[in-house]
């Protein structure tokens, strides 16, 4: 668990995004994926979830690093922001996924779902993290989607810095609730 923090930390300033994640218009690949929500284990299915309406699914590398601390408790800051917009917020990673329960609670202040990002669902969502000599690494990049309700890729962003996440998933969400509505 440790190594694989300290690998992180060591990989993620020289590590790059595999390239383009899945794009808007995209069908998001449904999934089913064991996290924890407020401390406690949790189910995640997506297709669950955007019966409420958009999910904002945002991929980060791992739990307990600066970034993704702070990812994680801006979108808590800014969760009833996506609430009075109808949209569901879930973190996911293939990091250090023994720690999520405890992220949970402590960083994303237990208000929204964090789970483990399976081979499979990180391969179907592009979002494998890659160093710069193209070889893989063993964690997810920084990436944020907005989901509509009828599971196609709203909304796409790639950045390793945790800055603009928040807010451009928010006004995706509210474009869309916009776009609803005229």
């Amino acid at each position: 668990m440790r190594l694989k923090l300290l690998l992180a930390a060591l990989i993620l300033p020289f590590a790059v995004p595999a390239g383009a994640a899945l794009a808007p218009g995209a069908k998001a690949p449904d999934f089913t994926a064991q996290g924890a929500s407020a401390g406690q284990p949790f189910t995640v299915k997506l297709s669950t979830a955007l019966k409420k309406g958009p999910v904002v699914l945002y991929f980060f590398p791992a739990a307990f690093t600066a970034g993704c601390n702070a990812e994680a408790h801006a979108f808590a800051e800014a969760l009833p922001d996506f609430t009075k917009a109808g949209a569901t917020v879930i973190g996911m990673t293939a990091g250090n996924v023994d720690q999520l329960a405890k992220f949970s609670s402590e960083h994303c202040a237990g208000k929204f779902a964090v789970a483990a990002a399976s081979p499979e669902v990180i391969k179907g969502y592009d979002v494998l993290l890659k160093k710069p000599d193209g070889t893989a690494t063993a964690i997810t990049s920084r990436t944020s989607f907005v989901i509509a309700p009828n599971g196609r890729v709203l909304f796409a962003h790639t950045d390793m810095s945790p800055a603009d996440h928040v807010r451009m998933t928010l006004e995706a969400v509210q474009k869309y609730n916009h776009s609803k509505h005229h």
